[in-house]
C-alpha cells in the first residue's frame, strides 16, 4: 500500500491566497515588484461581516483590549521559565481538584457498566485515575470527527448514558489533547466555557463552515473584504508595536472568526484566559493541552526528533533535551534572557492569542513549498506560487514566529534555541506524531489510559494507517526520547492489513511487557480508535474548507458511531470493555488479576503482537460502511467541483497580482 501525505491542489491554493492577502497586508515585494491582491482590496461597504457574539469572560490577559500585545507590570517572582523537571505548581492544584471531580463521575460510569465481581466505589476509594483523551490534526474533518467522539464520551448529550452508550468518560477525564485540527475541537470546547457539542452544532455564530474561511462571505463580496480588513488591521496593529508576524497570525484570527463565541472572533481572548472561565475554575473540563512542532531556523523539514512543544493554560515548552524548559504562557513576548526580563519592570501580556494558537498547531504552510512538484501544477502558475513559496519561506514568515523568543539563554548547554532571537513553530503533526501523545506518556504526569482518536489522512484515500503510533513508539529510542516509554505497536501495513484500524484495538495491555518503572505500569494502557467508515464516508480532504451541513451531521454521527460501536449494535460488551480498559493499568499494579468480563476484554482488543511484514494480504483503501449498505457518498465530488470552481477564482486573483 502505499501512504501519502501529499498536499494537493486545494492545499496550495489556500496558501497562496493567504499569502496574497499576507503581502497585500505587507506591502512587500516579490522580484522587486509591488504586488496588490485583489481580494484585501474588494470594494469595501458593500456589506459588512458582523457575527453576533457574546463575551463571557469578565477578565482578559490582553491589556490593549485587541490583538495587539501590550506592556504591564512584571510579576514578582524569580524566573518566567522553569526547567521541565516536574509539573508545575498551578496544573499540579488543578489536576487534584479535578481528580475531586472526576472520581464520582468515573464510580457512577462504572457502576452503570454492572461489571461482575467489582465494585466501583471500593476500587476507586483511595485511588485517583488519570484519564488522557487525544485528538489528531486532520484539519475539519479531525475536528467533527472528533466532536462525535467527545458527543459520545459526554454524558451531557441526550441518551448519552443509556445501555450500549459511553457517555461519563468526558466527565471522568482528567486531560484533553489536541493537535491541529484536533487542536481546534480542544480550544472550541475550552475557549467557549466548555458546551455540548450539541449546543457547538446548533449555534449560529460558531462552527458555521458553510461557506470557506477563505471567503466567509460567500457570493457577498463586501462581506468577505470586510472580514479580511478587520484581520489586517489586526494583525498590523501586533507588528506595529513592534512584533514580528507571519501567516499564523492571519490564519489564526481566520479560525477564531469560525470557532470562537466572541465578537469579531475574539481578538483580545488570549490561551491564558482559559483560566478565567468558570468551568475551568470549578474543574469542569479536562486539563487541555495544544501541540505545536519546533523547526530549527533556516530549515524546511520536521523530523523525529523536532522538538515538540506543549501548549497549556499556564505554559508553553517542551519535556524533551533539546529544550527541557518551560515559560509562563501569559508572558510570551516579553524580551528576556535566561527567564528574566530584560527589563526588570515591565512585561508583555496578550501574545497568547487563542487564535494564534490553535493557528501554531495548524500551521503547514511550509509543508507546501516542500509538495509543489506533487501539485500538479505547470508552467507559469507553477514559477508564480514558487516565487511567492520561497520568498516567505527564505523569510521565515511560512511558520508560527513567537518573538522574542522565551527561552533565550535558557540551558546553553542542551537546548538548540538558547540563542535564537525568535521561537519557531508548525503544526504538531509535521514530525508523523499526529496524535498529540507525547504530553500524555510523560511519567510526571501518571496517565493511566489514553484514548487515542485518530483522524489522520495516512493513505492515499485518507483513511488512518497508524502512522502517528508508529512514530510516536519510535521516538522513544531517539535522542529525545528522555526515558518517556511507548508500547510496541505493529508497522502501517499491519495496522491496515490486520484491521486494527477498522475496529477499537488496545496497545500496552502486559505492563511486564514494557520495560519502565515498577514493571511498566507507569505507562499508559493505548486504546487506539481510527476513523473509518461506520455510517458514513469520513474521509474527507484535510484541505476541504467548507462543510454543509449533511456532511457535518455525518462526521460527527460517524464518530459517534465509533466510539459506541454501533451504540453496541455491533459489540454489546463494548461499553464494559472501555470500563475494563480504564481500570487494567491499576489492577496491574495492585497485582491482581482482571475478571473474566475483563479478561475478555483483553482478548477480544488488545494487540497480539501479530505483524504482516511489508506485505499487507488483506489491506483494502476503500472500505464500505459497517452499519448500513450505501453507494459511495457524493461529497468527495462536491469537494472536487468546490475545489476547481474556487481554485480557478483564486490562482486568477494571485496570477494577477504577479503578472
Amino acid at each position: 500500500m502505499q501512504y501519502s501525505r501529499n498536499l494537493p491542489l486545494t492545499a496550495l491554493i489556500f496558501t497562496i491566497l493567504f499569502i496574497a492577502e499576507y503581502i497585500s497586508a505587507e506591502s512587500e515585494a516579490i522580484d522587486d515588484r509591488d504586488i496588490d491582491i485583489a481580494l484585501a482590496g474588494l470594494a469595501g461597504g458593500i456589506s459588512h461581516f458582523e457575527p453576533q457574539h457574546y463575551n463571557v469572560f469578565d477578565k482578559r490577559s490582553s491589556p490593549t483590549g485587541t490583538y495587539t500585545p501590550g506592556n504591564v507590570t512584571c510579576p514578582n517572582v524569580a524566573s518566567l521559565v522553569r526547567n521541565a523537571t516536574s509539573l508545575a505548581a498551578n496544573e499540579t492544584q488543578y489536576i487534584e481538584n479535578r481528580h475531586a471531580q472526576t472520581s464520582p463521575y468515573l464510580i457512577e460510569y462504572l457502576d452503570r457498566l454492572n461489571l461482575t465481581d467489582f465494585n466501583a466505589t471500593d476500587f476507586l476509594v483511595d485511588t485517583n485515575l488519570t484519564i488522557g483523551i487525544a485528538f489528531s490534526g486532520g484539519g475539519y474533518r479531525a475536528m467533527l470527527s472528533g466532536a462525535g467522539f467527545l458527543a459520545a464520551f459526554d454524558d451531557r448529550t441526550p441518551n448519552a448514558t443509556d445501555a450500549g452508550h459511553v457517555g461519563g468518560l468526558l466527565q471522568s477525564a482528567t486531560y484533553i489533547a489536541g493537535l491541529s485540527g484536533g487542536s481546534w475541537l480542544v480550544t472550541s470546547l475550552a475557549i467557549n466555557n466548555f458546551p455540548t457539542i450539541d449546543e457547538l452544532q446548533a449555534s449560529e455564530t460558531v462552527w458555521d463552515i458553510s461557506t470557506s474561511i477563505l471567503n466567509p462571505g460567500g457570493w457577498q463580496l463586501g462581506a468577505t473584504s470586510d472580514y479580511y480588513s478587520q484581520i489586517i488591521q489586526d494583525v498590523k496593529g501586533k507588528q506595529d508595536a513592534g512584533f514580528r508576524v507571519s501567516l499564523t497570525d492571519y490564519w489564526g484570527r481566520g479560525l477564531a472568526f469560525q470557532l470562537f463565541n466572541y465578537t469579531d472572533g475574539g481578538p483580545s481572548v488570549t490561551f491564558s484566559d482559559i483560566r478565567n472561565l468558570s468551568a475551568y475554575q470549578d474543574y469542569s473540563m479536562p486539563f487541555p493541552v495544544v501541540v505545536a512542532d519546533g523547526r530549527p531556523y533556516n530549515t524546511n523539514i520536521v523530523s523525529l526528533n523536532s522538538t515538540v512543544y506543549e501548549i497549556n493554560p499556564y505554559e508553553i515548552g517542551s519535556w524533551d533535551p533539546s529544550l527541557y524548559a518551560f515559560a509562563v504562557l501569559e508572558y510570551i513576548g516579553t524580551n528576556m534572557t535566561d527567564g528574566h526580563p530584560v527589563d526588570n519592570a515591565t512585561c508583555v501580556m496578550g501574545y497568547d492569542n487563542a487564535g494564534f494558537i490553535i493557528g501554531t498547531s495548524s500551521t503547514l504552510f511550509n509543508q507546501f513549498l516542500l509538495q509543489l512538484n506533487s501539485t500538479g501544477i505547470e508552467g507559469i502558475l507553477y514559477d508564480a506560487a514558487e516565487a511567492v513559496l520561497e520568498n516567505l519561506s527564505s523569510q521565515e514568515k511560512d511558520i508560527a514566529l513567537v518573538d522574542p523568543n522565551p527561552f533565550y539563554d535558557v540551558n546553553r548547554d542542551i537546548s538548540y534555541m538558547y540563542n535564537e532571537s525568535e521561537l519557531t513553530l508548525v503544526d504538531g503533526g509535521e514530525d508523523g506524531q499526529n496524535i498529540p501523545l507525547l504530553p500524555l506518556i510523560q511519567p510526571v504526569r501518571q496517565v493511566d489510559v489514553i484514548f487515542a482518536v485518530d483522524n489522520s489522512a495516512d493513505t492515499n484515500s485518507n483513511w488512518p494507517a497508524g502512522w502517528s503510533m508508529t512514530a510516536t513508539y519510535d521516538r522513544q529510542f531517539s535522542s529525545q526520547g528522555n526515558g518517556t516509554k511507548f508500547p510496541a505497536v505493529p508497522d502501517m501495513n499491519s495496522f491496515v492489513g490486520l484491521n486494527l484500524t477498522a475496529r477499537p484495538t488496545w496497545f500496552g495491555c502486559n505492563a511486564s511487557n514494557i520495560t519502565g518503572e515498577n514493571g511498566g505500569t507507569t505507562v499508559p494502557l493505548i486504546v487506539y480508535l481510527a476513523n473509518h467508515p461506520w455510517s458514513y464516508y469520513s474521509n474527507t480532504s484535510t484541505f476541504q474548507l467548507s462543510y454543509e451541513t449533511s456532511e457535518v451531521e455525518g462526521l460527527i454521527t460517524n464518530g459517534y458511531n465509533i466510539a459506541t460501536q454501533g451504540n453496541g449494535t455491533v459489540d454489546s460488551e463494548w461499553a464494559k470493555c472501555i470500563g475494563c480498559a480504564i481500570i487494567h493499568r491499576e489492577t496491574e499494579r495492585r497485582n491482581s488479576t482482571p475478571t473474566a468480563e475483563c479478561q475478555a476484554c483483553l482478548a477480544k482488543y488488545c494487540w497480539d503482537g501479530t505483524v504482516l511484514g511489508t506485505t499487507a494480504t488483506n489491506e483494502t483503501e476503500e472500505p464500505g460502511l459497517i452499519l448500513v449498505s450505501s453507494s459511495t457518498s457524493d461529497a468527495a465530488t462536491m469537494v472536487a467541483v468546490r475545489s476547481v470552481v474556487w481554485g480557478a477564482v483564486c490562482l486568477g486573483v494571485v496570477v494577477a497580482g504577479l503578472l
